[in-house]
């Protein structure tokens, strides 16, 4: 069973919690993170893209010239696709693009980047994390002490303003609270900050 240590906001060890193997000893399943990332990105598409079919575009309205006796080719409308400013064939028009995974599946790719994160030494288990008011300098300053100012991911076991706000500022850092936790942001960032509240809450629900 993997074992990390627990530290305090100073970068002081204050303890050593057990992982558990089932959770964070997977084996890596790139083709399920895969699948689930993508499912991921599908779901956030707001497929509002539209285009203008010939009904659409405005003019128009009457025949350009006489069917016969111009020596030009015959047309109905200026507005035909074939037209300049006319309109579009087979173009986007708004929809849904989200669809759903199976739960187990999204389960077993969350633990699969978990335990990446785990055997790479990019998990830190903190004691609790907390600021008294939203300053990006004082969560530099925390930051610095586990080397992720430069990108990491802080979970905690409860939505916290003030360290979302001390963090929105500081590039390639996100807050999440431990519900919202997700295999796309686990992934887009190098370290995973995680309080011992929020990592007991992720080995229940994914137990």
């Amino acid at each position: 069973m993997p074992k990390v240590s627990v530290y305090n906001t100073e970068g002081t060890p204050v303890g050593e919690v057990e992982l558990r193997e089932d959770i964070f000893g997977v084996e890596p399943q790139p083709a399920v993170v895969h699948e689930v990332v993508v499912m991921q990105l599908a779901n956030r598409r707001r497929g509002t893209h539209d285009t203008k079919t010939r009904a659409e575009v405005s003019g128009g309205g009457r025949k350009p010239w006489r069917q016969k006796g111009t020596g030009r080719a015959r047309h109905g409308s200026i507005r035909s696709p074939i037209w300049r400013g006319g309109g579009i064939v087979f173009g986007p028009h708004p929809r849904d693009y989200g669809y759903r995974v199976p739960r187990k599946v999204r389960r077993l790719a969350l633990k699969a980047a978990l335990a990446d994160k785990v055997r790479e030494g990019n998990v830190v288990v903190l004691d609790e994390l907390h600021l008294p008011e939203p300053k990006t300098k004082e969560a530099l300053r925390i930051l610095s002490r586990f080397e992720a100012e430069s990108g990491a991911l802080l979970v905690g076991a409860e939505p916290d303003p003030v360290l979302k706000s001390a963090v929105a500022n500081i590039r390639g850092v996100k807050f999440l609270p431990v519900e919202n936790l997700n295999l796309y942001d686990l992934l887009r960032h190098p370290k995973l900050l995680i309080t011992r509240a929020a990592l007991a809450r992720v080995e229940e629900v994914l137990q």
